[in-house]
């Protein structure tokens, strides 16, 4: 580990839409990516923020960290079942990464699935090195 802490230069939101049930638990089936690592010296990964678009069914969303070559998963959230109305929001969920999620290069991605076949934004927070 270095001596020096490594600040984000660049902070970024990325963000992406999951839609297609994938059951899989073992980084197979539809996957899609949330963040692509930077070139150089990488990229860093503090808070991932899960909304339901609609009503949901209780299930799974979950992250994969991809090195280019293997899928493996890395976090599982739960999804609660919900029917937003007037008075009830929908579906959200946040994971904090104490120590953030490190992606070395652009080889590197965070990538998540859903269990159901419905929709859910998913926005990662953090930024390039």
């Amino acid at each position: 580990m270095g001596a020096t802490p490594q600040f984000i230069a660049t902070p970024q939101p990325w963000m992406n839409q999951l839609t297609a049930a994938n059951a899989n638990r073992d980084g197979t089936g539809t996957l899609v990516t949330l963040v692509t690592g930077a070139a150089t010296p990488g990229t860093r990964i503090d808070k991932v923020r899960i909304m339901g678009v609609g009503t949901v069914t209780a299930g799974m969303i979950r992250f994969y960290l991809n090195d280019g070559t293997n899928k493996r998963l890395i976090k599982e959230r739960a999804v609660a079942a919900t029917t937003p109305s007037a008075s009830v929001p929908g579906f959200e969920d946040e994971w904090t990464l104490t120590d953030g999620l490190y992606l070395p290069s652009a080889s590197w991605s965070l990538m998540a699935s859903t269990h159901n076949a419905e929709t859910f934004n998913v926005f990662a927070f953090g930024g390039n090195l």
